[in-house]
């Protein structure tokens, strides 16, 4: 079979082939924005490309509704939505699968090799733990990889964001002002560092630089603006916060890993930030957490290593059941190759 790969964010869709020898194709970047429907962006890689796949695993940036052929989602920051029946007629596929990003990235976790990724401290991690996945982008997303490999994914980038201090609850305090409640995403993502930014020159009485998105709020920090250091200061801060919180809950002794389209752009200053400081603050449980590894993925398309993997595991089931359905019609004595 020739699959579909598909990586879709808020901001950026990301399309490749699965051929049936395993290799992978080039991997190609859309703009959202551009289209007006995920079928409109497939149809126009696919002409491009020149091949009709026979079906298809789609990573999401969403909660997905149902599951399998018969799953439904709507982008959580993105106008796109996702029915995979109505997809795969649309498309001429035999089949659409849909998954969360997260797991997609989760998925890939035990497929990166060392030079995919950067150390953040701890020690090897707990091989018969779980492991916990988050990272900023145009979102905040969560996943847990468990040790039978098999992923847990709910909405963790939407629970509220937490307070360690005076200055934070003061930033938080304007955050509400604006949001009302105020999640971990509302920060940790692009579009929560522009926040992040403006409630810092509010609180500092820095002039406001009205930055069009993250990336710029990282140029003024790069260049010395003391409001837009103090932003990425505080970005890393509740970024380490929420990452314990993360693997307290779910048990993530196996390892943390960062992701998104944010951080591998900010190596060295996550490094020298307070991240794993902040990590490792939880009172009682701070000698927990001291041995749990934290990594950075800088492998520029992560998602697709498991859904590569994910891809041909559907294709293995699908040949069961076929075989099953065959030897089931078969006569009495006879092998299903028989029939």
């Amino acid at each position: 079979m020739i699959w579909l790969l598909g990586d879709i964010g808020g901001t950026n869709a990301r399309f490749a082939l699965l051929y049936g020898d395993g290799e992978l194709s080039a991997i190609e970047h859309r703009a959202v924005a551009d289209h007006p429907d995920p079928e409109s962006a497939i149809e126009a890689v696919l002409e491009q490309r020149g091949v009709r796949p026979d079906a298809a695993v789609l990573a999401v940036a969403a909660t997905v509704e149902g599951s399998g052929t018969a799953a439904r989602a709507r982008l959580t920051n993105g106008a796109w939505s996702f029915e995979s029946r109505a997809l795969a007629r649309r498309l001429g596929f035999a089949e659409v699968t849909l998954v969360n990003d997260f797991a997609a990235i989760a998925l890939a976790v035990p497929r990166l090799a060392e030079a995919q990724c950067v150390r953040l401290g701890g020690g090897p991690g707990r091989l018969d733990a779980p492991i916990a996945v988050l990272g900023p982008g145009t979102g905040l997303g969560v996943a847990t990889l468990l040790p039978d490999q098999s992923v847990l994914v709910g909405e963790g980038g939407h629970v509220t964001l937490p307070a360690v201090d005076d200055r934070e609850a003061a930033l938080l305090a304007i955050l509400r002002r604006r949001f009302g409640h105020v999640s971990a995403e509302r920060v940790l993502s692009g579009p929560g560092l522009v926040s992040l930014h403006g409630a810092v020159a509010e609180l500092d009485g820095h002039p406001v630089h009205e930055a069009r998105d993250g990336a710029e709020v990282v140029a003024a920090a790069s260049a010395g603006c003391p409001g837009a250091t103090s932003a990425l200061d505080a970005f890393f801060a509740f970024l380490g916060s929420v990452a314990g919180n993360v693997v307290l809950t779910v048990g993530g002794l196996g390892g943390v890993y960062l992701a998104g389209g944010i951080l591998p752009r900010l190596i060295e200053p996550l490094r020298a930030s307070r991240f794993r400081e902040r990590f490792e603050a939880k009172g009682r449980f701070a000698a927990y957490l001291k041995p749990v590894p934290a990594r950075l993925i800088v492998e520029p398309d992560p998602a697709f290593l498991g859904l590569a993997n994910l891809a041909r595991g559907l294709e293995a089931e699908s040949a069961a059941r076929r075989q099953g359905d065959s030897g089931a019609a078969a006569a009495p004595g006879s092998s299903a190759l028989d029939a």
